[in-house]
């Protein structure tokens, strides 16, 4: 099969692979749809933490948002699985330790990351090898399209989830990018009012064709207002600081950007305010939730993709070139087929 092989910083190739296996407890996807994101690009250019820790080695098959059709199974799994339309987590854990057995397997020490940690190789190729146990069901209506967006859309509803909002709450999301705006979507569909901050970059305006009008920079911000919670999404190391600064006295400050270098934040503001401040790493525990909120409608992120391409334009794409004719949006889609 063909697929998408990073060979060392910057440099990838389009290769052909020996195919996947459904062995005990494993089954095999057909990918329909790849979703590129931030990790991937640093993996790509050999600036992610894992190159230098060894958690990540090169080669890499990159991919961790992802939908597509189950074709085969291995012993030990429901066969009902085969034909189902699926998407999965991306955190395997062992399923042994303390962590794995309290519902945390995202946090495993030993855990693998599909297309990011410890070798398992990810969804930019025709075929996915993945464990039963990661699968999650795509209900009727979820497209492609969508379908590759629940993974980040997970990750939004766990960090709406973490910021505790509502009818009757304000919330402020800094950072327009993909990640930014599902939270803006969801906490909207949870009755939230929703404020976003940016940069002038043209990025407000797209918030807008969403609905999400309620844009400002840092110069424009409206300090009179209160946040009942604030959400950075965002890599400016100078963000979560704000976040704290923003945040009303007993709020929520939810850290879900990472920024590549360390980002400072003064305990004495978190305490002096009784801030509760929460850190969201991956979907884990919220991807069947991001399915049903696009399922149902309530919540639409499609106009976040700007481009769908073949796997012959992901290395391009990494390098941080837009493919031609792209719409406006953050999100850079792949079929791994095309």
């Amino acid at each position: 099969m063909r697929a998408f092989v990073v060979t060392a910083p910057g440099h990838a190739e389009v290769r052909d692979v020996a195919p996947p296996e459904a062995t005990a407890g494993l089954v095999v996807v057909d990918v329909e749809r790849a979703g590129v994101c931030g990790t991937d690009a640093e993996l790509f250019s050999g600036q992610m933490a894992y190159l230098d820790s060894g958690e990540a080695r090169y080669p890499l098959r990159l991919g961790h948002e992802w939908c597509g059709r189950v074709s085969a199974v291995g012993d030990g799994v429901d066969p009902g699985w085969l034909g189902r339309r699926v998407t999965g987590d991306t955190m395997l854990g062992c399923g042994h330790c303390r962590r794995c057995t309290s519902g945390r397997q995202h946090l495993c020490a030993d855990r693998y990351e599909i297309g990011v940690r410890n070798g398992w190789p990810g969804a930019l190729a025709e075929q996915l090898p993945v464990p039963a146990s990661a699968l999650v069901a795509l209900p009727d209506g979820v497209d492609a399209a969508l379908g590759a967006l629940v993974e980040p859309g997970g990750n939004a509803l766990r960090s709406v989830r973490a910021a505790d909002v509502g009818p009757g709450s304000r919330v402020l999301v800094l950072g327009p990018g993909t990640i930014g705006l599902l939270v803006a979507q969801v906490a909207r569909a949870h009755g939230a009012e929703v404020h976003l901050l940016g940069k002038d970059d043209g990025s407000g305006a797209f918030a807008a064709t969403l609905g999400l009008d309620r844009f400002s920079t840092a110069e424009t911000l409206d300090r009179s207002l209160t946040f009942d919670a604030v959400v950075d999404a965002s890599n400016d190391r100078r963000l979560p600081a704000l976040a704290v600064e923003l945040v009303e006295p007993g709020g929520r400050v939810v850290l879900i950007g990472l920024s590549g270098e360390p980002s400072p934040v003064d305990s004495r503001a978190l305490v002096l305010k009784d801030v509760t401040a929460v850190g969201v790493l991956s979907a884990s525990g919220g991807l069947t939730g991001a399915a049903d909120l696009y399922a149902s409608g309530r919540v639409d992120p499609r106009p976040l993709v700007a481009a769908t391409v073949g796997l012959d334009e992901v290395a391009a794409v990494l390098a941080g070139t837009r493919p031609a004719g792209a719409g406006p949006g953050p999100k850079v889609h792949v079929d791994p087929r095309r």
